[in-house]
């Protein structure tokens, strides 16, 4: 079986090499020739264009937007008139529910499958090829492409046969994510202000009640004052803005949403977009010079 990976960034470099460790012959497509020099020391091929791909049995598709994902698909040289006859397409983009169902249908005309197939876990878990994936196609295409998902997923919940069911979960998901990240640094920040350890507040806290698992993951970037990019800030402005749009076009209140996704927007507008998601905390910094670790505060 030959698979394929576009997008070799934090979730998708990880899928693409757990896809080589267990035997299958993959091609991994990013434009940074630094990913793809990586990817290919690890045992697989990479090329810059989904052009160059050539033959593929099922690709996944981890690129950021829905607006990306078309561009690989429908764009020029897309690679949805590349593919083969009976060939799965994966779309694991966190984007709008209304969306993946667009792709089913145009990729069926092409005579392709397609699963609606969001990612969460993060790099490390993606690495470990033990992502979990919030999957929606038919059986047909599970079935084509249950090799590529064994490799790159520890659990892999079929929400259902209809393209744009996974994309509804994968939404939750992310209000869930950006809130608790939101409310994280919040803690962390009031904690600074209170003169508490940082690091002490995060192993106490990591082990009580008050923790979750995006304040474990995020709050150790906090502690060690590391804001290199695994999930930027801006991708938070985008998830929480498809939450809000979806509260909007069913009438329904998310005040926590809305909240987070100001903090988001805050940082944003403050030059933090492409720092980890973490750096939302910052905001406060920039607000009540508070101290941060490795940080310099602001004038």
């Amino acid at each position: 079986m030959r698979v394929g990976i576009v997008g070799l960034g934090a979730m998708g470099m990880g899928a693409a090499q757990s896809c080589v460790r267990t035997g299958l012959e993959t091609v991994g497509c990013d434009l940074s020739a630094d990913a793809r020099a990586a990817f290919e020391a690890a045992g697989g091929t990479a090329v810059s264009s989904v052009a160059e791909m050539g033959h593929l049995d099922a690709v996944m598709i981890l690129v950021v937007n829905a607006a990306q994902t078309e561009a690989v698909l429908f764009g020029e040289n897309g690679l949805a008139e590349k593919l083969p006859k009976g060939a799965v397409v994966l779309a694991g983009a966190t984007t709008a529910p209304e969306y993946p169902p667009t792709v089913a249908a145009r990729l069926e005309a092409l005579g392709l499958q397609f699963i609606d197939a969001p990612v969460s876990g993060g790099a490390a878990k993606a690495m470990a090829g033990s992502m979990t994936i919030m999957a929606a196609g038919s059986g047909a295409a599970f079935q084509k492409g249950g090799a590529l998902l064994d490799a790159i997923a520890e659990k892999v919940y079929k929400i259902g046969d209809t393209p744009g069911q996974g994309a509804t979960i994968k939404m939750i998901n992310q209000l869930l994510a950006g809130v608790h990240i939101a409310a994280m640094a919040e803690a962390f920040a009031l904690a600074s202000r209170a003169g508490a350890d940082l690091e002490t507040v995060y192993e106490v806290i990591s082990n009580s009640a008050g923790g979750s698992w995006m304040f474990q993951n995020r709050g150790q970037s906090i502690v060690d004052g590391d804001y290199a990019p695994k999930s930027a800030v801006d991708i938070f402005v985008k998830d929480l803005g498809i939450v809000l749009d979806a509260g909007r076009s069913m009438t329904f209140p998310l005040p926590l949403s809305a909240a987070a996704h100001q903090q988001f927007l805050a940082a944003s507008a403050g030059g933090l977009g492409r720092e980890n998601d973490s750096a939302v905390v910052k905001v406060f910094q920039k607000l009540t010079g508070i101290d941060l670790p490795n940080t310099e505060k602001p004038e």
